[in-house]
């Protein structure tokens, strides 16, 4: 099962194959510096497919390009981007 995943104002979604949205990330910019993740959501019959973490990556992919740093408050953000070396240098001090 493949999604397309879409950024909209101050958020990202996860959409399936019918256009369905399926699960989100939101952020808000915090100043000139930072991206605040305060949200990762997936519908629960799409759990356990990935989205929820490759809804972060699109943030962390983004932070990165924009050269902001994150600060993530939602759980699952902060766990997500804690666990995996490559987005250490992204995580607010």
């Amino acid at each position: 099962m493949s999604f397309q995943y879409v950024e909209e104002d101050g958020r990202f979604v996860a959409k399936d194959a019918d256009g369905l949205e399926v699960g989100e990330v939101t952020f808000t910019r915090d100043g000139d510096d930072f991206l605040v993740i305060d949200h990762t959501g997936v519908d629960p019959d799409y759990r356990g497919k990935g989205i929820a973490e490759e809804l972060v990556r699109h943030v962390a992919e983004k932070a990165k390009n924009e050269g902001l740093k994150i600060d993530p408050v939602c759980s699952y953000a902060k766990k997500e981007l804690e666990r995996k070396p490559e987005y250490s240098e992204l995580l607010k001090q």
